[in-house]
């Protein structure tokens, strides 16, 4: 796990704090948005607000960072959100089916692109837009996983969009263009299993070895078929008359320089290397330091050895393991129950640094992901310099749960 001075500023400017509570040092946060930046490779970098769940956070990034322009948001409701408090460029990256939202977004003056890769998404979108008589501009989402022979041995990556082929793509973006309230605006393709998946697997170099073949085989054949897709898409768009594309996002954080490399996209995504979870840990293509912590407090003594803290058990999304626990960071050499792990109510932990905490103290954890851990807090407290310049809301606290 990387060592970090970012957290010992976050415990310093935080002793007074009741804990429990989530933290951000900014200074960290600039500093990772600049490795970011310049690992994009001149691309600008539209910013996942599902990594930062935060709406002050999303602004100080896109107001304080060149290089960051636009959201990549999850849900229809929450680019509304957004839109409400003066973001106007916003890509929802994932389907919906809320027709409520939908309406919303297409009566809303913002700009707001939603996502499609199946005729009921346009559909859906189309009544909606016709209930306002408005037009809403769709993003096309190609899958962008990897099919060793053809997908016969297996499919590797995200299960998200059935649109891979060129055929597939044009056919999608026909039914776009003969669809009164719609116009495509965008595609978007992500290849999770190189920017999600991490090329470090500590005590496991078999593993190792295949992760990177796997991602590099992908990363020639995403080279390939992806601006074929785009060269469909566009010859389609012509051919009824239509504009070209405005913007093709692609990437991740732990992908930008190599999406940028392939040179399909106009623009990047990223946003939990903003924050630096556990999990990018296990990335050698990323230089960045952790920025957002949380603190529990030790509530227990079972034994001298022990120390036992309230809650904690805040886990990660994907599949259940390890690596999805958080990791107790500050004070260092503390290490979970094997019988209790991270509890709901309670975490117990063992360690030398265990036999030293006392009821009263604190223990700084990293989340394994990014932006789900403020789903768990109402605030942020923000620290520059090594001093707590504010709290702030996150979506929790502002009321909004969108999903």
């Amino acid at each position: 796990m990387r060592t970090s001075s970012s957290l010992r500023r976050l415990d310093a400017a935080l002793a007074a704090h009741p804990a429990p509570l989530a933290a951000v040092d900014l200074d960290a946060l600039d500093a990772n948005a600049r490795f970011l930046v310049e690992a994009a490779g001149g691309f600008p970098i539209r910013l996942a607000s599902k990594s930062i769940r935060c709406t002050a956070l999303i602004r100080h990034v896109l107001d304080n960072n060149p290089g960051f322009a636009g959201v990549l948001a999850f849900t229809p409701a929450e680019a509304l959100h957004l839109a409400e408090h003066g973001i106007d460029d916003i890509l929802v990256a994932y389907p919906s089916v809320d027709t409520a939202a939908l309406a919303k977004v297409a009566a809303s003056s913002a700009t707001i692109r939603l996502l499609v890769d199946d005729p009921a998404h346009v559909e859906l979108i189309g009544a909606a837009a016709a209930s306002v008589g408005a037009v809403v501009p769709v993003c096309l989402e190609v899958d962008l996983g990897w099919w060793p022979l053809g997908g016969t041995v297996a499919k590797i990556g995200p299960k998200r969009s059935p649109v891979r082929e060129p055929r597939q793509a044009a056919e999608l973006a026909e039914l776009v263009c003969r669809t009164d309230g719609v116009r495509l605006t965008s595609m978007l393709g992500y290849e999770g299993h190189i920017a999600g998946v991490g090329d470090i697997v500590p005590g496991r170099p078999l593993r190792q070895l295949a992760v990177r073949l796997m991602q590099a085989a992908s990363m020639k054949e995403i080279a390939q078929r992806f601006p074929a897709v785009i060269a469909a898409v566009q010859s389609t768009l012509a051919a009824h008359g239509e504009p070209p594309l405005e913007l093709i996002n692609g990437g991740g954080t732990g992908s930008l320089q190599r999406t940028s490399a392939v040179g399909a996209v106009t623009e990047l995504a990223a946003g939990s290397g903003l924050f630096d979870p556990r999990l990018f840990d296990n990335y050698r293509s990323l230089q960045l330091e952790p920025a957002c912590a949380f603190a529990m407090p030790v509530v227990r003594k079972p034994m001298p050895s022990m120390a036992t803290l309230l809650g904690g058990g805040y886990i990660a999304s994907g599949i259940p393991g390890a690596d999805r626990v958080p990791t107790p960071a500050l004070p260092a050499g503390l290490r979970f129950d094997k019988e209790e792990g991270a509890g709901e109510v309670q975490t117990p932990l063992h360690g030398d640094a265990a036999a030293r905490l006392q009821i009263g103290d604190r223990v700084w954890l990293r989340h394994a992901k990014s932006g789900e851990l403020f789903e768990r807090f109402n605030q942020v407290h923000l620290v520059r310099g090594g001093d707590v310049i504010d709290a702030v809301p996150t979506y929790r606290g502002e009321g909004q749960c969108f999903l």
